[in-house]
């Protein structure tokens, strides 16, 4: 079964992300910031990560830096998913390093097919 970590400080928007993926078949874990998602990404080894850009602390961008910087979680797909949506953040997003780039509001076949892209 392939695991999703969702990653987001809005425990609605996590709590709506992950209804999404588990009705899609996929198994969740949840991190409420980016510092908890790294540790879950090396304790639990998700095969791909939704993660919100905008928290406090690290921020989706930096999270998603630092996972592709490391040989251990490099290979791993990132999905930033947020509602900054303008190009230049898109631009950044992908320069991070970030497989995917969704802007919210999305729907559920949005998401579930960006997954679906990066892991199947």
């Amino acid at each position: 079964m392939i695991t999703v970590l969702v990653v987001d400080d809005v425990p609605s928007q996590k709590e709506l992300i992950s209804i999404y993926l588990r009705e899609s078949g996929y198994k969740v874990i949840q991190a409420s910031n980016a510092k908890e998602a790294w540790l879950k990404t090396v304790e639990q080894k998700p095969d791909v990560i939704v993660t919100d850009v905008v928290m406090s602390g690290m921020n989706g961008f930096q999270l998603c830096r630092k996972l592709k910087k490391n040989p251990a979680t490099c290979n791993l797909p990132v999905v930033l998913c947020t509602s900054r949506d303008q190009k230049l953040d898109r631009i950044w997003g992908i320069r991070q390093g970030a497989d995917m780039y969704l802007t919210k509001p999305f729907t559920r076949e949005e998401i579930v097919k960006a997954i679906r892209s990066l892991v199947s």
